[in-house]
Order: C-alpha cells, then structure tokens, then sequence
C-alpha cells in the first residue's frame, strides 16, 4: 500500500512538472519544476530508505504547512472536512449541537453555547471541557475534533466532558443552526437605531437592510452599526453593506495583484437604501478584513463617523482553488485599497524581523490620502478611527492576558462561586478585580516585552565580547525596574482588563443578547456615539 502511494505521488507531481516544463507562462516555472523534481527524488529515497516506517500523507501534510507557514497566515490547505466547514461559515447555517466552541492542542472548550440551541437546552455551559465525543476520546484525535460536533439534524451525540473537576456525560440532539450575521438590532432611545455586525457571510447585507427598515418604521433618525469583533468574510457582501448608504456606481474597494485578472474594481451594484441616515460605525482591534473594507469606504466617502479604536490591519485578500481529492486552497492573491487609495495592510509578512515575525509599518512611514470632501486619513496602520476610545485599544498585557485565555478560565471559575439576576445592577467590584490578580499570580502570569527581549539580546552580545561583567550590575538594575513596571502593569491595566472581565461574565449569565443590551446604556462608544449622533453640527464638524 506504501508503495502504491508513493508512486501515485511521484506520478501525480511528475504530470505537474511537465504542465511547468511545458508551459512557458514565465521564466520562474523552470525554477518551480527544478525544486518539484528535487522534492520528489528527495520524498522517494526517505519513505524507501528512512529506519522507520513513515506516513506519506502525513509527511506531505507537514510540508505543505510548512510552506505555506513561510508567507502568511491567510494561505492555507483544506482537507475534505476544512472545506464542507468554510462553506457552512460562508453560507450561514450548518447542522450541529449550536455552540461555538475552541481546539487547543488536545482539548476542545465550549466558548458560547448559543441560547436556545441544542447545547444550551443540553445544559452545556462556556468552559467545559469535551472529553470524548460518542466514543472518540478528544486527546487521540489528530485532526479539528470540533467536526465531530456535527451532523444531520435529529442525531444524537454522546459527550462527556469536565466541569469544575467533575466528568458528566449528556446525549445532544443535532440541529439546523442559522448563524446570523446580525445576531442584534434594537433602538438605544427613541430616535438612535443599533445593529450589531459579527460577520460578513452570505446573510449579511439582507439581514442588515431586514434590521435598518425594522429601526427606520420604529422612528430610528440615526444608525449605530456596530463592527467590533467583525472578523471579515464575503468581499461582496461588504461591498453590498457600503452601498446601503451610498449611491450606485459608487467606488467601493480596490484590489491589486501581480496576476492581471485580479485587479478588479468593485463599485455599488444597486439604489442605496438610505443617503442621508447619519451613521456612526463602531471598531475595535478586531475588526479585520470586510469589517475594514466598509470602515474604511464610509470614511473615505465622509459617509460615517467612525468611532473605537484601531482595526486590525488586513489588507489582503484571498481567493480559494480546488485542489484534487476534494481538497481546498486559499491563497493570498491581492492586496486591497479603500476609495481614497490606500491600503490598510498593517504587517509585512515579507520582511520579518530576525525571529521571524512580520514587522509592522511604522508610524512615522505612514502616507496620507484624502477623503471625498479633503479629510486627511493613513494608510500602512489599519483604519483610524475619527474619534479614538482609549479604553477600547488593547495594550500588550490585555493581549498576553487574552491570548493565554486567563480572562475566559477565570470567568469560568466566576460564574460557578457567584450569581447574579439583574443584569441593570450588575458591576464588577473591586474585590472581583483583586480575586483576579490573585487568580493570574496561582497561574504564574508572566509576558516578556520586547525591551526584556532586545536587553537580554544585547547581554548575550555583551558575553561574548566578554565585557558582560562591566554592565552586569547595570543589566540587573534594568530587568529589576522592568520587573516592578510589569508587577504593576495589572492596576496599570485596570479599566481595559475591567471592561473585558465584565463583558465575559455578562455573556455567561445573559448570553450575547445580554451584552448587547447592557452596551446600549453602559458603552463607551455607544455613549460617545449617541453625544454626536444627538447633536447634527457636531457630526458634521467631523465630516467636513
């Protein structure tokens, strides 16, 4: 069977070769069809040679990730399975047990069991910890065990899994999930309009026209659209979202590639829904992507204010290509560019830095453009908001802090030892922000910055040239004040570290829908939202 394989693969990239050898489209398929042949005899004499057996798909598997690790994080490989899962996340429904859920390594968390659903009729709550999935334990399954979660409607999964310690074990009933693009919509007060944007599926700008007429006939005069946590998606369908508020033929979104084909332009297809609505767009750090595609138009366009905090800065678009098998690539084929002709891409992933991290334009290279009526606005840093919320940007402790899920595990611990009923009179104390510092010091909190790191670079340089002793009193003292200045990061951090606490123990008590409804009166881009949208020469100021 081993060699049956082998010589598929070897036949397979051989035909590959001669369509390179073959067609002379330019001079670097010569190049690409010297390291293909070079790969193959490589991939041959190690499966026919190695002391060991080897996995010939394994093996590929890894080099094929390998690769594609060495450009950047949004070209990838599907398998069968990583297809069918993009195209249920692009059409907006699939059939599974309702519940988001997160794979780390061998464990699989339940992040948000969405209300009303299977998990959550089940009693499955956020921070359980799947074990097994029928008779599938998590710990052996080398693929996304997450898939396991799906299934026609009206089957039933066994899970077991961990909470606070304890194993249970629950039979759920699959069921049609519809992922929303607009989960919600609501008036904040008789004349301000609020929707909610989490992703740009195929549902998208349907469902947000379906909610801007619903708020329009409810006497809504202004609009929030909120895009925080947007991660992106459908470039169409951003494009449709933008032509809501402007008018047809209207430039939208420029892609450039070294292919011809993919330079396109993308204009507004259809009459706009409403021209003079005044808008206000909230982002956050985690607005990418589509979500920066409509920020960054409506502000190019002086159609919105936008308000919150920098987005994320991904300027690249990707097309996916069918591979053999079933199998599935996205590649990164353009960059994109907003209406004034700038391009928002935040990292260059083809000039690391010597760790090989992708640097990030500096500040002082950024190059202004102008907006339709002459505002000045950036490019190279993601889309800037017109008015900046300092507790909406994330610093370098809240990212360690997320990045290691502390936040979400503490919660987890939060919700079992507390209860709260109203969610009007919910605050977090300060006894829960100090049970929170404790819980990161029994879990051994620590981030490096990158003054530790070019400090203890420059230490090492220092011992090799052998003056190392002459400055070691002096490297000491800097790593002791770097030590108290990250001992007191934490209070330094307090309000950004408060809010994000808060908005995580509001989604387990009152789901998502809870959080929507605590922003509309406690947010502080909603309020400063509602301030400009509540005086018309002010929003205006900052349109002209």
């Amino acid at each position: 069977m081993k060699q049956f394989l082998n010589k598929k693969l070897i036949v397979t990239i051989s035909l590959v070769v001669v369509f390179f050898t073959t067609t002379a489209f330019n001079t670097n398929f010569f190049e690409i069809a010297k390291q293909i042949e070079i790969f193959t005899t490589m991939f041959k004499e190690l499966n026919m040679n190695y002391v060991d057996d080897t996995n010939p798909g394994d093996l590929i598997d890894v080099a094929i990730k390998s690769m594609l690790d060495e450009l950047d994080p949004y070209t990838r490989f599907y398998n069968e399975q990583d297809v069918q899962s993009s195209r249920i996340n692009d059409a907006g429904d699939y059939t599974g047990v309702g519940a988001n859920v997160r794979t780390l390594k061998d464990k699989l968390v339940i992040v948000e069991p969405y209300k009303d659903y299977a998990a959550d009729k089940a009693g499955l709550k956020a921070g359980d910890e799947i074990i097994k999935i029928d008779n599938v334990d998590i710990k052996d399954f080398k693929d996304d065990a997450g898939n396991l979660l799906q299934g026609a409607a009206g089957t039933k999964v066994s899970l077991t899994y961990k909470r606070q310690g304890q194993l249970k074990t629950v039979e759920v009933i699959r069921e049609s999930l519809e992922i929303n693009a607009v989960p919600h919509y609501s008036m904040i007060n008789e004349d301000t309009g609020y929707i909610v944007l989490r992703k740009f599926n195929k549902k998208a700008s349907s469902q947000t026209i379906k909610a801007l007429n619903s708020l329009k006939n409810i006497g809504a005069k202004n609009i929030v659209l909120d895009l925080r946590g947007n991660p992106g998606g459908l470039l169409n369908e951003a494009v449709n979202i933008v032509n809501i508020f402007v008018p047809k033929d209207q430039l939208v979104v420029t892609t450039k590639s070294k292919v011809e084909k993919y330079n396109k332009t993308y204009y507004t297809r259809k009459e706009p829904i409403d021209l003079n609505i005044p808008v206000v767009v909230l982002i956050d750090g985690k607005s990418a992507s589509a979500s920066e595609i409509v920020s960054g138009a409506l502000q190019d366009l002086d159609r919105a204010v936008i308000i919150g905090a920098r987005s994320f800065g991904k300027g690249l678009v990707q097309r996916p290509k069918p591979l053999t098998y079933g199998t599935q690539m996205k590649i990164t084929i353009s960059r994109y560019y907003t209406p004034s002709g700038r391009c928002i891409q935040a990292l260059d992933y083809w000039n690391r830095d010597e760790k090989g991290n992708a640097t990030r334009t500096k500040q002082k290279d950024f190059k202004a453009f102008k907006t339709k009526k002459g505002r000045s606005v950036f490019d190279g840093g993601s889309v800037q908001p017109d008015i900046e919320i300092a507790l909406s940007k994330q610093t370098p402790i809240t990212k360690a802090i997320e990045g290691e899920h502390l936040i979400f595990d503490f919660v987890t611990e939060y919700y079992y030892d507390n209860e709260i009923s109203n969610l009007e009179d919910f605050n977090l104390s300060d006894a829960d922000f100090n049970a929170f510092t404790s819980y990161l010091e029994s879990n051994n909190f620590n981030f490096e910055t990158k003054t530790e790191q070019a400090l203890r670079k420059a230490f090492e340089i220092a011992k090799k040239e052998a003056i190392d002793e002459g400055i070691s009193a002096e490297y000491n003292d800097l790593m002791s004040a770097l030590n108290n200045y990250k001992s007191s990061s934490i209070s330094k951090n307090k309000a950004q570290l408060t809010l994000l606490l808060r908005d995580e123990i509001i989604k387990r008590y009152f789901y998502a829908e809870g959080l929507y409804e605590y922003y509309k009166s406690n947010n502080k881009e909603i309020i400063e939202a509602i301030d400009i949208l509540s005086d018309p020469s002010k929003y205006n100021k900052i349109l002209n």
